[in-house]
């Protein structure tokens, strides 16, 4: 995991995915796209948020403390990366 001071973006709509490790068996997922502080070709990661951090809602030039947990997974033959947001809030300046 990565605890990083980034810029949001932009970020999707929140929606419901089955789970079942969630109790009632849905949870909500929003996607965000955040980058480095720097100019604008810096780094940008496309993160995925769950439960009642997908309620959250952050706008375009804010500045958050983002954790990030990198991991890949294999599906037939492929290799896949998500990028988990575990942890997040909003910088005050």
């Amino acid at each position: 995991m990565e605890t990083r001071i980034l810029k949001v973006v932009r970020q999707g709509e929140a929606f419901m995915v089955d789970s079942q490790k969630a109790e009632g068996g849905k949870l909500a997922k929003c996607n965000i796209l955040l980058q480095e502080m720097g100019g604008k070709y810096e780094n940008q990661y496309a993160a995925t948020m769950l439960g009642n951090m997908a309620q959250l809602k952050f706008y375009p030039g804010e500045l958050v403390v983002a954790t990030l947990r990198f991991q890949t997974r294999e599906y037939n033959g492929q290799v896949f990366q998500d990028i988990l947001l575990t942890d997040v809030y909003k910088m005050k300046i």
